[in-house]
Order: structure tokens, then sequence, then C-alpha cells
């Protein structure tokens, strides 16, 4: 073991090792918008090969490697698993889950990676183009732990090439010194944008999640396909509200809710958890939970075809199933980990703003998941004009 067990390699958009810096969802929508749907276009099955060892039980390797969101990973939880069990841990970021399965494609088995950390929607297409290895269930005992509510997910039933990582959702948070009225929906929050957020209204940087509020607003399917409801968004996003728009960004952990820079801003829950735990006024905003209708994302641990130390592999995603260890990362990271009774532990350990971490199963019956269809590209050119028309 050494002194130091963690090495984070970052990206060249990434601060290493600076916590808020970029957070798990902040570069979704560049990515995507560079090109993300042509990533799983390209991928052909069967691409990935490697002679690379199944995990059998057998000793630890000395080393892991682990390719994931930027600042996604307690470093307690890091360094205790290499003082507990052995294998040092190497960080490598990625922005977007279009880059993550670029590199694994383009690497066919030999990236080097022994966990990756993909969006459920995704799981399928890395499984069926030969991405992920299927893992030895015998060697996590402690998915035992895993609430049954975020276990066996419809993109991985069996929970045979994943496990849940973390999850959250979208919603929307407010000035209240700007905007005096109570807002509870999308309508509202698209009202309050051209009313007295207008000019002060910063949106997720992210396509999908931009298209969806008027998706969600409107009573239709964020993932519909239908030419007619992408018409219509197109133009009631491009020509009606990106006027209004100040700002496309996907992370409030960056000043805007410190500064006020905005006085009504889309945003994922755990980050604004996070910035209202930072903030000198916190009373002065207020958080909504995206309705009638929003999304539910859920990120998972997963082992690429080739990974080169298994063992190690199944031990590390082994002992963040552990009670004490998930808690942990759901104190760094603001979002809940699936983990079984983790609620009643973060309100004795005194977490604050649970109600931004915890859902009610009313609310998470709202939630919807996202899928990665035939009009990925529509969205991300409607994304494109919305910040052309706003000036962004």
């Amino acid at each position: 073991m050494t002194d130091n067990p963690i090495r984070i390699l970052a990206s060249a958009e990434a601060v290493p090792a600076i916590r808020r810096e970029l957070t798990r969802r902040g570069f979704i929508g560049v990515a995507v918008a560079a090109g993300g749907a042509a990533v799983l276009a390209a991928c052909s099955p069967g691409g990935a090969t490697s002679s690379a060892p199944a995990a059998t039980g057998g000793a630890l390797e000395s080393s892991l490697s682990i390719y994931t969101w930027g600042d996604y990973d307690a470093p307690e939880v890091l360094t205790q698993f290499t003082s507990e069990q052995g294998p040092t841990v190497e960080l490598s970021s990625f922005s977007s889950n279009e880059e993550m399965i670029a590199k694994l494609t383009g690497a066919k088995g030999t990236s080097g990676f022994d966990i990756v950390v993909p969006t459920g929607i995704y799981i399928p297409q890395m499984v069926q183009n030969g991405l992920l290895q299927k893992l030895n269930l015998d060697l996590i005992p402690n998915l035992t732990n895993l609430d049954p509510d975020f276990a066996g997910p419809a993109w991985d039933p069996g929970n045979e090439y994943s496990i849940c990582k973390a999850w959250g959702t979208t919603g929307f948070v407010y000035d209240k010194t700007v905007i005096t009225r109570e807002l509870t929906t999308w309508s509202d929050f698209l009202d309050a944008a051209q009313n007295e957020a207008s000019g002060k209204t910063s949106m997720l940087d992210d396509a999908a999640e931009l298209t969806g509020v008027y998706f969600w607003a409107n009573g239709i399917p964020w993932t519909t396909t239908d030419a007619g409801d992408l018409d219509a968004a197109e133009d009631y996003l491009v020509n009606t509200l990106a006027p209004h728009i100040e700002a496309f960004d996907s992370y409030l952990g960056g000043g805007a809710i410190q500064q006020a820079s905005h006085a009504l801003m889309q945003a994922y829950n755990g980050d604004v958890r996070l910035a209202l735990m930072e903030s000198s006024e916190p009373d002065r905003w207020q958080w909504v939970l995206g309705a009638p209708r929003t999304e539910l994302w859920m990120d998972n641990w997963a082992i690429p075809t080739g990974a080169p130390h298994p063992e190690a592999a199944h031990a590390f995603i082994n002992f963040t199933l552990d009670p004490e260890i998930s808690l942990k990362e759901l104190d760094y990271i603001g979002y809940h980990t699936g983990v079984a009774n983790i609620e009643q532990a973060a309100a004795d350990a005194g977490f604050e703003l649970l109600d931004m971490v915890f859902f009610t199963p009313e609310q998470i019956a709202t939630m919807d998941e996202g899928e990665v269809s035939d009009s990925l590209a529509r969205i991300v050119d409607i994304y494109n004009k919305v910040k052309a028309a706003a000036g962004a």
C-alpha cells in the first residue's frame, strides 16, 4: 500500500480531486450535441474482444481502474477500500455516456478499465455490442442490501451486468425574492420564465431534459418519437421560450445559487441540495420536484469486457454496497445510492435536506426513465436551435 493510494486522471474538461467542480451530470448535453447518437450507431455487435480472465473469487489484484463521472466518488471511501482490501484505486473521468461508450468501443476490450458507470438506459446497447461482461453475483453478497425497488431494473432485470450506484431526478429551484408566487409544476416554470424570471432563467445544458420540460408540461411522454410532438416542441422552445433564457447550466454548485445569478433554474435534485447547504441564504430559494411528471435516472456499477482486474472490481462493488460505506457515498455525492434503509441512517447521522434525496412512493411514481431512440438526433437539433435562439 502507498501513502497516496488514489490517483485521479481527469479528462481535459474536468478538474481533478476538487469537490463540486464537476458533477456527474455536468457535461451530458455538450457531448450529446457533439455526436452521441453517432457513437451508438457506430457500435457493432461483438465488437469488443478480450482474453482477460473472469472473476472466480481468487486473490485481489494490486490495483483497480475506475472510469466514472467527475467528482462522483467519495475520496474517503476509496482510501478505506485500499486500506482494508489492498488494491490502489485509479480514477479516470468522463463527461458523458457517449464519451465513455466511444472509449470502450475503440479499445475493443483493451481499455484497461475495471469498472465503468453507465446510466441505465445505455446498458442494453452496451451489452448488445459486447462492451460489458456478466457479473459474478456470488462475489457480490452485499447485493442483498440493495432496496428491491432499485434492483433488477427494466434494462437489466437480473442485475446480470449492472448494479445501482446512485439515482436522481430533475426539477427546478427559484428565488422567492424575485418570484413571490408559488410554483409547483413545469407549466408554472415555463410561465415564470416568460414573466418574472425573463432574462433570469437557466436551463440544464442537456438536450433531452431541455425538451423534456415542454413534453412534461403538456402531458406528452418525454421519449416521444412522434413528428408532430417534436415539431411543436421545437416551435415553442425556439420561438417562445428561448428569448427568455439567460444561461444553460448543469452545475448549480458552480455558484449560481450562492451568487443568485439566476432567478429560476432547472436542476438536478442532488446538485440543488448541495448548493443550498453551501449557500449563505438557503431560505431564499425554493426547490420544486418537476410535475406532473419528470425524469428518473440511475447510474450503475458495471465491469467492461476485458477488465484486467476483475477480482478487485467485484470486491469494490461489493464494498460500496455495505450500508456504512453507502452512507459515506450519499453524504459526498448528494444522491440516493439505492441501499435499503439508508434514509433512516442518513437521518440518524444528521444529514440535512433529506427530502431532496429521498422521495415518497407517490413522487417516484411520477418519474420516468429516458431511452435511447431514433428521435435522439432530432432532440439534439432542437437543443442546438434553442441555444442559438437564446444567444448561448
